[in-house]
């Protein structure tokens, strides 16, 4: 874990110190660049040295002492050589130039992919940190996560490729995250990772065809390797950097000797990697919030000190990247009670059991068996009081919170006042409980049980409550509970059973995900178009010398030239600003529609969409084919090539007078 340790620091640290002296500059330069990758090849190694890593104990398939023992070593190696598979094809072909066009392997990856390109461009090009958003012109700023772009833009401020960064990076993590995988729960959470599915996958035995069968409407547990870790890119830190912090919290709060001082990381890189997590990947931090909380309850004094001193430490950090990330605090919340997650949704919609066990097939028995066998044990132990009276305090106090939410939306209603007395009689019994008695909590619990309630207590977060505005996005957090509960269903039930029992069991669990991935990766051997190159790179050469802060009107979609060249427009792609939480784009595109075909009050729109160029190229005559394009005749054109032309309203503003409607 050192060389992890000192690889998650400098790319964290790099963003971050990119960011704020970027903010200082007035936006990223060369000079910035290289300073930010400087100072966190210094932390780096500090946090290398720093770092104790004893003889690491397998989890999983090491700990085998059957007759097979002598081979426990040649899963790994073959995860290993799928791992390698999935990782070279991915992102050697995540973006790559054929002939006149820029191509991609999965067309799943179009629209983040473009998103993606956006974020880096613009943070290359310069523009003040933090930016406003270039994809919507009533957003003050850039409203995502998008520390991972950051740094792709220090490594291309800095002299690398976009394409090459793409590439490095994403092979780099997958490096890093099937190492996490490996030390949190061997060669099964490997295989978890890569081959999660449900039943589609058993199609293969009827067609005999590698295709991803999981990758259809109907389907919601997907590809977590093809439709989350190769598109979502904020995940390629998120996940190796969650897993190194679960892992931590194992081995300091469960593992380590009598000594406390012999932390597995040092304080400060773990309260690095815990506060700095919004900026990466908001659902992650979410996700090690919940196991924080629920390993202060199964915690002993100790542990619970610790976990308090982190939170507090980490509570002004944290609190800054939410609010950069976020607007400022202006974007508006979409949590909301959503019970079921997808199963009444659209193409989704299912009966309650074919859903789960459609999705997930056999991992819903073993899971429900593996907490049946811990509840069992913790009864034993006589320790139940305090997970009893934690229980009883999160029912109350999220029914008092749900109770609140719906009558100050919705307005009054007796029954949800009758469920807020419930819920305030459960909070009283609950603190008369610990009043009398205490609260059971003087001893730490196993960590199987307190990892295993943390993994629950995300479950029914992850069930209960919408996150996004896409439903689905909800995995984003769900991933956590099915990544922490890997090691202990293997190791408190699977290897239990005799190893005929358990092969069995693993080709239940993972051939569906194993067809569906390889499926996935031999489709598209050509690749998929993604954008003109000669069209990117000539709109890239006439907008150069525009100003940064300059917003063009330009037809909305996620690969127009403009937003691969980090430019600002008026709107782009809708699905982009709906998974964003602009739910009112539709009157803005309403607006630029009528822009673009040439109203007589153009000028008004203009001056209302805060346009200062308008862009005339291939998607524009397309979509627009009748516009008058008035502009012609009144505007400065400021650049044409083939691609199209852009003129400037500057001086049309000066010769036009203003309409109305």
């Amino acid at each position: 874990m050192k060389w992890l340790s000192g690889g998650l620091t400098f790319v964290n640290l790099a963003t971050i110190c990119g960011l704020f002296i970027g903010m200082l500059a007035g936006g990223l330069s060369t000079a910035v660049a290289l300073a930010a990758l400087i100072l966190a090849a210094g932390f780096a190694l500090l946090a290398y040295l720093r770092t104790t890593d004893p003889k690491a104990q397998a989890d999983a398939v090491g700990s085998d002492k059957s007759k097979i023992g002598k081979y426990r070593s040649l899963p790994i190696w073959i995860l290993a050589a799928f791992f390698t598979i999935f990782a070279v094809r991915s992102f050697c072909w995540l973006l790559f130039v054929d002939g006149t066009e820029f191509k991609i392997q999965s067309p799943v990856n179009l629209g983040d992919l473009g998103l993606h390109i956006t974020h880096i461009s613009l943070f290359a090009n310069g523009v003040r940190l933090w930016p406003s958003n270039p994809i919507y012109v009533f957003s003050h700023h850039l409203r995502y996560p998008a520390g991972i772009d950051l740094f792709n833009a220090l490594l291309l401020k800095s002299g690398l490729s976009l394409i090459h960064g793409l590439v490095w990076v994403g092979l780099v993590a997958s490096v890093a995250t099937f190492y996490t995988f490996y030390r949190w729960g061997g060669g099964f959470a490997i295989a978890g990772f890569l081959f999660n599915g449900g039943l589609a996958g058993f199609q293969f035995l009827r067609d005999f065809k590698f295709v991803d069968y999981q990758d259809v409407n109907n389907i919601a547990w997907k590809s977590i390797p093809l439709t989350m870790f190769v598109t979502q890119r904020g995940l390629l830190y998120a996940i190796p950097a969650g897993l190194i912090l679960l892992w931590h919290w194992r081995e300091k709060y469960f593992r380590a000797s009598q000594d406390r001082q012999s932390a597995r990381l040092p304080f400060w890189v773990e309260l690095l990697l815990y506060a700095s997590m919004p900026l990466f990947h908001l659902h992650t931090f979410m996700a090690l919030s919940i196991v924080l909380v629920c390993l202060f309850v199964a915690g002993d004094p100790q542990i619970r000190g610790h976990i308090v001193t982190l939170v507090l430490s980490a509570l002004i950090p944290a609190t800054f990247f939410v609010w950069l990330i976020s607007d400022h605090f202006l974007a508006g919340s979409v949590l909301e009670f959503h019970p079921g997650w997808a199963q009444n949704e659209g193409e989704f919609r299912m009966s309650f059991f074919r859903f789960w066990f459609f999705n997930f097939g056999i991992l819903v028995p073993l899971v429900l068996t593996l907490i049946g066998l811990i509840a069992w044990q913790l009864y034993q132990s006589h320790q139940t009081r305090r997970l009893e009276l934690s229980a009883t305090i999160a029912i109350g106090v999220g029914t008092f919170v749900l109770a609140v939410w719906r009558i100050g939306k919705h307005g009054f209603a007796w029954s949800w006042v009758i469920v807020i007395l419930f819920a305030l009689i459960l909070l009283a019994w609950s603190a008369a409980r610990i009043a009398k008695n205490g609260f059971g909590w003087e001893k730490k619990l196993p960590e199987e049980i307190a990892f295993i309630f943390a993994a629950i207590a995300i479950f029914i977060f992850f069930f209960s409550i919408k996150t996004a505005p896409w439903i689905w996005d909800n995995l984003k957090i769900g991933i956590w509970a099915y990544f922490i509960v890997l090691p202990f269903l293997w190791r408190q039930l699977i290897m239990q059973w005799e190893v005929p029992v358990r092969l069995a069991v693993c080709f239940a669990l993972f051939t569906s995900g194993f067809v569906s991935l390889f499926g996935g990766l031999a489709a598209g051997k050509d690749g998929f178009g993604f954008a003109n190159r000669g069209e990117v790179d000539a709109v890239g050469w006439a907008v150069s010398k525009m100003p940064l802060e300059a917003r063009f009107a330009a037809y909305p979609t996620y690969n127009h030239p403009l937003l691969l060249d980090g430019r600002k427009v008026v709107m782009g792609y809708p699905g982009h600003l709906w998974t964003q939480g602009f739910e009112d784009y539709g009157k803005t595109n309403e607006l630029l529609t009528q822009l673009m075909q040439g109203a007589p009050n153009w000028p008004d729109l203009a001056r209302t969409l805060h346009v200062r160029y308008i862009f005339w190229g291939r998607e524009e005559k397309t979509n627009y084919a009748s516009s008058t394009r008035p502009w012609e005749k009144t505007a400065t054109l400021a650049a044409s090539g083939t691609w199209g032309a852009i003129y400037d309203l500057e001086s049309a503003r000066s010769q036009v007078p203003a309409t109305t409607q």
